[in-house]
């Protein structure tokens, strides 16, 4: 029996967290601000979390469109105790993940949008 679209994405956060120690916390988010799947610390809400990364995304990308800058690929913040990467993943989502600060970025990045990408294949 195959997975469930749920199960295929809770499968891919599974991945990139084991591939990755410095992540933190992973979710996958519609373009409308819903949570799809995460692994999200349990201290965090959702539904928040959610909302702002799509909200921020959205900003991003509208942002670049007016810079033209081309298509946004990734917004990206970095704070005093890591980062968030929101990165777009297929035409109706995207991937939003926490790193600590001591996390190498090439790798978060590469690892993120392998991730991105078979998300996108899901959605």
């Amino acid at each position: 029996m195959p997975l469930s679209r749920e199960d295929q994405l809770n499968q891919v956060l599974r991945g990139l967290h084991s591939s990755t120690p410095d992540i933190e916390g992973a979710a996958i988010i519609s373009m409308d601000g819903l949570i799809m799947a995460s692994s999200l610390p349990a201290n965090l809400e959702e539904d928040r979390i959610s909302a702002m990364s799509a909200a921020l995304y959205g900003i991003g990308s509208r942002t670049s469109e007016e810079l033209d800058r081309g298509d946004v690929e990734q917004v990206y913040i970095k704070g005093k105790k890591g980062y968030l990467l929101i990165t777009q993943a297929g035409n109706d989502a995207v991937l939003a993940v926490m790193a600590n600060a001591k996390a190498k970025l090439g790798i978060i990045f590469l690892d993120v949008r392998r991730a991105a990408e078979e998300v996108g294949k899901i959605v």
